[in-house]
């Protein structure tokens, strides 16, 4: 916390990859989501800004694009908006990043949260997807994640990954592990009603829109409900 309140980027600042750059180019739909991270970023500061000056229950939300409601028609209305809804007496501070990885939980959001100086009532994390889609950052998930997992505090929520691919099936065990010996909770995205995202998408095809973020708020709300 610094004299003037507290201060914390959601942007990453880093540039988008090449993939991205290029399909922003070629595509209307990935180019319209894309114009979405900046002001859904500064929004969510201005947010964070006014929750850490105010008093109630903290509830302190990482992780990535999908936490920062990418894709869907207000930056409040991702999944982290519409489970605010149902969160009524907790003031919500979002810690996550576009582009964001498991090391950026570890390096900058769980460092950020110690910053508030307050016990958290309630920590969301719902990350891995930019780690496991990259060749290069795929091999460090292992080490990041087993980091992230003894840093959090003890009954924070952790999405598992929908995927079958073995890194995605690795991540799940080390998540599931660290539950079973009590130190995390799991928001369970192997759910069969993740699978099909039929309808439930955003024009860049990628993050999901208002419908799919409904079906993650539904899932982490579970977890919460079971604390």
């Amino acid at each position: 916390m610094s004299e003037t309140g507290f201060e914390y980027s959601n942007l990453s600042g880093r540039e988008s990859g090449p993939f991205i750059r290029t399909a922003s180019l070629l595509l209307p739909g990935v180019r319209a989501v894309q114009r979405q991270v900046e002001p859904y970023a500064h929004a969510w500061e201005r947010h964070n800004r006014a929750a850490a000056a105010s008093s109630g229950p903290l509830w302190v939300v990482m992780g990535d694009s999908m936490s920062q409601g990418v894709g869907a028609s207000a930056y409040d209305r991702g999944w982290v908006g519409q489970l605010a809804e149902t969160l009524p007496d907790h003031r919500l501070v979002n810690l996550s990043v576009y582009g964001g990885r498991v090391a950026d939980v570890v390096e900058r959001q769980i460092p950020a949260m110690r910053s508030l100086g307050v016990e958290p009532d309630l920590v969301t994390v719902v990350i891995g997807s930019n780690d496991l889609f990259s060749r290069r950052f795929r091999p460090l998930l292992p080490a990041a994640l087993d980091e992230m997992l003894r840093e959090l505090p003890v009954g924070s929520i952790v999405g598992s990954q929908p995927g079958g691919q073995p890194a995605s099936v690795d991540f799940n065990r080390r998540v599931d592990e660290a539950a079973a010996a009590g130190r995390v909770r799991v928001a369970e995205f192997r759910d069969p009603r993740m699978r099909s995202w039929r309808g439930r998408l955003s024009a860049d095809h990628f993050h999901p829109n208002d419908a799919g973020y409904a079906g993650m708020a539904e899932i982490v709300g579970e977890a919460v409900a079971r604390r």
